[in-house]
């Protein structure tokens, strides 16, 4: 039996949430009408990936246009129990289809990176917030737990999600291959060429399916305010895509696209991931665990306890 699942790779309408949510949800639609059973969508979809924003913050210095542009950033995320994430439950219920959606999460005054998984009827079943924001990211998103880790079965294989430089942490892809993800998730901001060696690795290392969303946006979408490392040319392209579908061996079946907004499709066997594990099977038959073992510690860590 074969599956068609596919990669989103749209823009989100930074200073607009419920708009990119809108635009999510239509995306999520389309590419259901089409047989997909899962839909990818990129890091930091709705609420805004920052891209060349610095927040005014040189080391020892806090400037006030960035404390205002922080600001701006924190009443564009959006709360679980908000409006963006009842539009996605409307949508992954009337498709029936399994969607993965980059989104900053605001708690309090924190913000996180995280990712949302909507399961058909079943709506929004689970969440991972990125463990470790990469360089100038740890200035407005907290840090993830070991809490947030979850893979989902579906009939159609198991899902799990690893955000962006997550990617090269070893031990988090060891702990999604141990809890047997074959569809393994990676929305992103990174759009080098050296991505995709990245995604073929992960793919053979595995031995899992590999589908990869990273957003086509210019200048022109995040606004006059946001602070622009890379200019204010409307034209300039902030993120250039590069979303791609990956084999367990390595193949590429889908992508990379540097062309702009679009949906990419691959009819995928589930059945190829036993065959690619007849001889690598990380944790399992070429593990060794008398010489390597790895501890997750998967309870939640709260700053303040109450006994």
């Amino acid at each position: 039996m074969t599956v068609t699942v596919a990669v989103a790779q749209i823009a989100s309408i930074p200073t607009d949430s419920m708009a990119t949510a809108e635009k999510a949800a239509a995306a999520l639609r389309e590419a259901a009408a089409k047989g997909a059973r899962l839909v990818v969508f990129p890091e930091a979809l709705i609420g805004g990936y920052p891209k060349g924003e610095s927040f005014g913050a040189p080391i020892g210095l806090r400037k006030p246009e960035g404390r205002a542009a922080f600001a701006r950033y924190h009443a564009a995320a959006i709360d679980l129990d908000g409006p963006e994430v009842a539009l996605l439950t409307e949508a992954a219920a009337e498709t029936g289809a399994f969607a993965v959606v980059g989104v900053i999460e605001r708690d309090g005054a924190t913000l996180y990176c995280t990712v949302l998984y909507f399961e058909g009827a079943k709506g929004l079943v689970g969440k991972h917030r990125k463990l470790m924001p990469t360089a100038g990211e740890r200035l407005v998103w907290g840090f993830g737990d070991g809490s947030t880790l979850p893979t989902f079965k579906t009939d159609f294989g198991t899902v799990g999600a690893v955000i962006c430089w997550e990617n090269y942490m070893p031990a988090l892809r060891m702990h999604m291959y141990h809890q047997g993800v074959s569809l393994y998730c990676a929305p992103t901001a990174d759009d080098r060429d050296t991505w995709l060696a990245t995604m073929q690795h992960i793919a053979l290392e595995g031995r899992t399916f590999v589908l990869t969303a990273c957003q086509h946006i210019t200048r022109a979408a995040y606004g006059p305010e946001h602070e622009s490392a890379l200019g204010d040319d409307p034209a300039t392209v902030m993120m250039r895509g590069g979303s791609a579908i990956i084999g367990p061996l390595g193949k590429v079946l889908a992508g990379p696209d540097f062309s702009g907004e679009t949906i990419l499709y691959a009819e995928i066997d589930p059945s190829e991931i036993l065959r690619a594990k007849y001889d690598f099977d990380v944790t399992g038959h070429y593990a060794r665990p008398d010489v390597f073992e790895l501890t997750v510690d998967t309870r939640p860590k709260t700053p303040v306890k109450e006994v």
